[in-house]
């Protein structure tokens, strides 16, 4: 298939499994990207074909080759030669796995088009990221706790893995010394959990900030010292590169003023 035909494949499964055939496909090539990102974002966790998920790669690999990866040693090295900071869209990263801020279901933003990093993440993976998910979800019988962290592979991501973690939801200011607790438990587990998998670099989202209404400079404080926290008490951890992740300026100039 050519991208064309695949994105058009893909794009006309998702609507005949919806009940809607009828539905004229727009002309434009960048009509059609948006279209199945949509249709993407708010389809349930269903199997799907071995034809689909082969066109489904396609198209979702030639959107990442229009991204470029960027690769860890491209970011900014900061004084402590562990730790890096890049700004930009967590899905270009080619790193062992990059952090996704989940929701407690884990099943990624549903809302079509959202710009929250969830919705990002899961509409470069693909829809077996989401099926991924359900399975671990299934699996344990109950939704994520707070703070803790789960794995799955990266699928169209250039990282190899994703590791989700839910962080806490301020819901009244300042967040409450449980809430910080839970934010710092969001950086040891997914430090823990790609040390268990032997990953070496590990890219960091601002976690719990934008949706979640954690205060910016006080969460990447947390994220700074409980990275060096791990790193001290861990000196022969897989873990080596870490990288903070932004896309605001104003989380740039933050993690500039914590780490350079």
């Amino acid at each position: 298939m050519t991208r064309e035909e695949a994105r058009r494949y893909a794009i006309t499964y998702l609507l005949e499994e919806r009940g809607e055939t009828n539905i004229e496909l727009p002309a434009e090539e960048a009509a059609q990207c948006t279209l199945l990102r949509a249709l993407i974002n708010e389809r349930r966790p269903l199997l799907v074909t071995a034809k689909f998920r082969s066109a489904q790669e396609i198209e979702l690999q030639a959107q990442r080759a229009e991204r470029g990866d960027v690769e860890w040693r491209e970011t900014l090295p900061t004084v402590d030669p562990r730790l890096r900071i890049w700004q930009g869209d967590i899905t270009r990263l080619k790193v062992d796995a990059i952090v996704n801020a989940a929701n407690a279901q884990l099943l990624g933003c549903f809302i079509p088009l959202h710009s929250c990093i969830d919705n990002a993440i899961h509409s470069a993976a693909g829809v077996e990221l989401r099926l991924a998910c359900a399975d671990l979800i299934s699996e344990q019988r109950h939704p994520e706790p707070t703070g803790r962290a789960k794995i799955t592979p990266g699928f169209n991501l250039p990282s190899r893995y994703v590791l989700h973690t839910v962080g806490p939801i301020i819901r009244t200011q300042p967040p409450s010394g449980l809430e910080r607790e839970q934010l710092a438990s969001c950086y040891r587990s997914c430090l823990e959990l790609a040390a268990e998998h032997k990953l070496e670099q590990v890219a960091f989202c601002c976690i719990s900030t934008g949706e979640f209404h954690f205060p910016n400079a006080l969460a990447a404080e947390i994220a700074v010292n409980t990275v060096r926290e791990y790193l001290a008490h861990n000196p022969f951890s897989s873990v080596q590169q870490i990288i903070f992740n932004v896309f605001k300026d104003e989380d740039l100039r933050i993690y500039k003023g914590l780490l350079l």
